[in-house]
């Protein structure tokens, strides 16, 4: 299920994560231990509330796990010594509302990570982010703004912009929830493309087709916790766990 047989990119052990105000404490993810291997194509899938995007920002410190252990290429990023800034720059991370800087043109989106994070010079970042708004096909975009851009093409933006980084994994959180019908299939074909090249991708998403099309795994999430998880005809065809039976009735 996994292409790689070494040590995992990602291992998740017991996490736990619970949120806390001053009427009550809820917790919204149960101990989950998962891992994830280079090369990895894993969708993450579930109802509303599940904690399936809860979960992705704990893997990149956007949420703080309350307890358990998350290994990034063998470190544990709970460590309070560890350069959190640091592991960001290796887990790309594309939002549901693609968070462009509205004041910056795309060529800025794509260049500012490099220059100020890596140490790139001004040309050297240009020219990452040309080749990778070839490969979005939006290289005649870079001189606009975010607000001149329809939502597929800000996501594809956003898809690049991780890119220009250079990443280890990217996690996806529901990339495509907030584009009107039309604009979802270019976003997935960008995402397809990546998965085709052997990205590192964990993906949470209710596009149960393009799941199916590309994960090589896929993970149920329902009550906090990963109930399931199996190749995707597996998953679909012969699902074990009753959740997940009477989820996929509804979806699919």
């Amino acid at each position: 299920m996994t292409t790689d047989t070494n040590r995992p990119l990602i291992e998740v052990r017991h996490l736990c994560k619970e949120f806390h105000n001053s009427r009550h404490d809820m917790e919204v993810l149960h101990d989950i231990s998962v891992n994830f291997y280079q090369g990895d194509v894993a969708f993450i899938v579930g109802p509303s509330g599940a904690g399936k995007s809860t979960f992705l920002r704990c893997l990149n410190h956007l949420e703080e796990a309350t307890s358990g252990e998350i290994l990034f290429e063998g470190v544990n990023t709970l460590d309070a010594k560890v350069d959190i800034d640091a592991l960001r720059q290796k887990m790309g991370m594309v939002f549901q509302q693609f968070n462009l800087f509205p004041h910056l043109s795309v060529m800025s989106n794509l260049t500012i990570g490099p220059m100020k994070l890596q140490g790139l010079s001004k040309e050297e970042a240009e020219e990452r982010a040309i080749k990778l708004l070839k490969r979005v096909k939006l290289e005649d975009r870079a001189a606009s703004y975010p607000n001149q851009l329809s939502g597929g093409q800000k996501q594809r933006i956003a898809i690049a912009r991780s890119l220009c980084m250079e990443p280890d994994v990217m996690l996806f959180d529901e990339p495509t929830s907030a584009l009107d019908p039309e604009m979802v299939g270019e976003v997935l074909e960008v995402m397809r493309e990546l998965a085709q090249d052997k990205m590192t991708m964990i993906v949470v998403t209710h596009e149960m087709a393009f799941a199916r099309e590309v994960a090589n795994r896929i993970l149920f999430m329902a009550d906090k916790q990963i109930l399931e998880e199996n190749d995707p005809d597996n998953f679909f065809d012969h699902p074990q766990n009753e959740r997940l039976r009477a989820f996929l009735d509804k979806m699919i």
